[in-house]
């Protein structure tokens, strides 16, 4: 006989509860919802709005059980279910429509007591493996888990359209004092969009939120998070694995290749290439074109296209605007394959104020800080976040090591460190709060970006770390035990401000200015640096790089040609901006691919192979790379011929590898039988001449070298005569 529930709430006191639950105020639905009690006295208590009945299917022989309806609690059924085991359940509308769904809430949590001791102490290193959209098989049901973070949130739901975005249908479990909230929802798989309703501290209704966590997002100008299965990935990369620690170290050959993914090349309809395309396309351009890595600007999810991805949503989600994250593996594991490695940039240092973002998460300042003169960021109109945070430290420092471990990037490029380490950064006097001792530092942001690195290089060996830093903060890339921030390189910012300002000028003036090319070298291994030509030098107003150049059409090529050979001769690793390799007349627009079409003008394509042979040189020359972080590697040979505007210098390697000497002329003046002082008498090969006819020059040079005679010259012991074309620049490198 089946029991008839009577009209009143299913257990004694459950009024206000079952209240709650309707009006969408519940915050712990386990009490109520789901079953409750065990065996003959077990009842199940089911919120379906829109269904007219419902019942429960246990597979037994007795049939399906009804659950009645509750009166004066619309979509309210309850009743007894017997036994310990699942059950599924069975509605219908009113209009006729049938469906059956499990039930979510006979299910237990998937957070255990570790992760949530973890999560609490601030110390869960790969956090996204607790929070997030996870898919799963819990409890013999394949479904999804869903944990976010939001301690002070009254409720939280998950919502999508398998719920008509109805934050009353799914609510979900409070873990405790850790502020996390969890639910496995069965029958949720890949692909299924979702977002979070909230309400804050006072029941207030907060703007849907994308998940901090999710793995991946929709297409702009949708905003909502997808589920994306991150499993299971089959990497082919074991062998790059375990070497790249030869490539990305001091004494290795750096050379990178900025991308902006979206502007890079365009397809039909003016779509961005995919991560599939770029796989062959521009992997297999990188490794022609001689470079040693890769460097992405952000991948990571984000609404505007002119952030060109610095204003991030989605920190732990690829793009979905070249696909999605399987085939940005595919990407990156292409680049293992041709030998290349891949630098993603990365920005811990600011948030968008976007409403489904991070901002008031919870209905509080949760990731940023309360104040703006803390919190807010005055030049980008963005969000800072709070640093000092044990939570928030935790998920920065864990979403860096996710992008290293789940994606196997080898390195991570961390921008605007500077506006991250003083916090009077680009702010006036009165518009900032001082630390702890009345000082501009800024120890909390100092100390995750040590806490960053240090994790960083401990879990992943053989990546790179490296760091924006404008300033002249001490010890950026020293070890974080010796007190530095613990970065393996830092962008040296000073040397390109110096040398483009030098080399934008008329030859006429240079000689008033020669010590900005010399000055770099008073500071040129205090750090483990990387020269930077990168995309903000050919932005907001600023030109291209071969708009910057003085001089008539083809005094701009011999310019760049020799700005060129200058950067590849000095001590430091190399970093070139997409489009910037061939000559790119315009500035860059990161709505459009860069001039793909200027390579049909000899003298782009005789730029892009300069800089080919200029990348195969250096890696092929120890002398221009084994100590590019070492003084003994560089000696100068003529640093004060302010007149000729001429520079010379000496680049050593290991003991064995032999000498190489660059010669610099930055007028449009031939010398003719320049003598320079040599370390060694005997033939010196002429390895590159920037005026070669191949690279679009006039072919003037030194006939494939020279021997040097035993003649002192300056300091030196022997010395040759030289003829240096204009503008341009040699490369000698000693045959013994």
């Amino acid at each position: 006989m089946t029991e008839t529930l009577p009209p009143e709430p299913p257990s004694p006191g459950s009024a206000e509860a079952l209240s709650r639950l309707v009006s969408g105020t519940l915050d712990d639905p386990f009490a109520l919802l789901g079953p409750q009690g065990s065996g003959k006295a077990r009842r199940v208590t089911v919120f379906a709005p829109g269904a007219v009945t419902v019942s429960a299917e246990t597979g037994g022989k007795a049939g399906p059980h009804p659950l009645p309806p509750v009166a004066g609690f619309g979509g309210v059924f309850a009743g007894p279910v017997p036994g310990d085991g699942a059950y599924r359940l069975a509605a219908r509308a009113s209009e006729g429509t049938e469906w059956t769904f499990e039930d979510p809430y006979r299910f237990g949590p998937v957070l255990g007591e570790i992760d949530e001791y973890l999560i609490g102490e601030g110390t869960h290193r790969r956090l996204w493996h607790a929070l997030g959209a996870h898919v799963m098989e819990h409890e013999g049901c394949h479904g999804t888990h869903f944990a976010v973070w939001a301690p002070n949130a009254s409720r939280v739901s998950v919502v999508g359209g398998f719920n008509l975005w109805d934050g009353r249908r799914h609510v979900m479990r409070r873990r405790g004092a850790t502020g996390v909230w969890e639910l496995f929802l069965p029958g949720i798989g890949e692909g299924t969009v979702y977002k979070y309703e909230i309400l804050g501290p006072h029941g207030e209704v907060l703007p849907l939120k994308a998940d901090p966590v999710g793995f991946g997002s929709q297409h702009a100008p949708e905003k909502a998070s997808v589920v994306r299965d991150i499993r299971g990935y089959g990497w082919p990369d074991a062998d790059w694995m375990d070497t790249r620690g030869t490539r990305n170290a001091r004494n290795a050959p750096i050379s990178i290749y900025e991308v902006h993914l979206a502007s890079w090349r365009r397809k039909e309809g003016g779509r961005p290439i995919s991560y599939v395309e770029a796989a062959k396309e521009l992997v297999d351009y990188v490794h022609d074109m001689g470079f040693t890595h890769i460097e992405l600007l952000p991948v990571s999810e984000h609404p505007f296209d002119g952030s060109w991805g610095y204003q991030p949503v989605g920190l732990f989600a690829p793009t979905i605007r070249h696909g999605p994250p399987h085939e940005f593996r595919d990407l990156i594991a292409a680049a293992h394959g041709k030998g290349l490695g891949v630098i993603l940039d990365w920005v811990p240092g600011h948030f968008p104020t976007d409403p489904h973002g991070l901002g008031r998460f919870d209905g509080t300042a949760l990731y940023e800080h309360a104040d703006p003169r803390e919190g807010f960021h005055q030049d980008w109109n963005t969000l800072i976040y709070n640093f000092g945070r044990r939570e928030v430290k935790n998920y920065l420092v864990a979403n860096a090591l996710y992008w290293l471990e789940e994606y196997h990037a080898d390195g991570l490029r961390v921008d605007a460190v500077a506006s991250m380490l003083y916090r009077d950064y680009s702010r006036a006097e009165g518009e900032w709060i001082p630390n702890r001792d009345g000082g501009r530092e800024n120890y909390e942001a100092i100390a995750l970006l040590q806490e960053m690195n240090a994790v960083a290089y401990g879990e992943c060996p053989g990546i790179l770390t490296a760091a924006e830093e404008s300033t002249s903060y001490p010890k950026v890339s020293a070890p974080t035990d010796q007190g530095g921030l613990g970065f393996g390189y830092k962008w040296n910012m000073g040397w390109m401000n110096d040398t483009l300002d030098y080399i934008k000028r008329d030859p006429i003036h240079r000689r008033h200015h020669h010590h900005q090319m010399t000055f770099g070298l008073t500071y040129a291994f205090s750090e483990n640096f990387i020269l930077p030509i990168s995309h903000d030098e050919v932005v907001h107003g600023k030109g291209s790089m071969l708009g910057k150049m003085p001089g008539n059409r083809e005094e701009k090529f011999a310019n760049l040609r020799a700005y060129y050979g200058y950067m590849w001769g000095h001590p430091g690793k190399k970093l070139l901006f997409m489009g910037q390799e061939f000559g790119q007349a315009a500035e860059w627009n990161h709505s459009t691919q860069i001039d793909w079409a200027a390579l049909s003008d000899g003298r782009h394509a005789g730029l892009q192979r300069l800089v080919r042979d200029l990348n195969t040189l250096y890696r092929g020359t120890p002398a221009l790379h084994v100590k590019d972080a070492e003084a003994e590697g560089f000696q100068w040979l003529e640093a004060d011929d302010a007149a000729n505007s001429v520079y010379a210098w000496i680049r050593r390697g290991g003991p064995g590898d032999a000498n190489a000497v660059v010669v610099c002329n930055f007028t449009p003046v031939e010398r003719t039988a320049y003598r320079i002082g040599l370390p060694l008498a005997g033939r010196w090969r002429e390895a590159l001449n920037t005026d070669a006819e191949f690279y679009g020059g006039e072919g003037r040079g030194n006939l494939g070298g020279v021997v040097a005679a035993p003649v002192p010259h300056g300091d030196q012991a022997a010395s040759a005569e030289l003829y240096l074309p204009p503008l341009s620049v040699v490369y000698l490198v000693h045959e013994g």
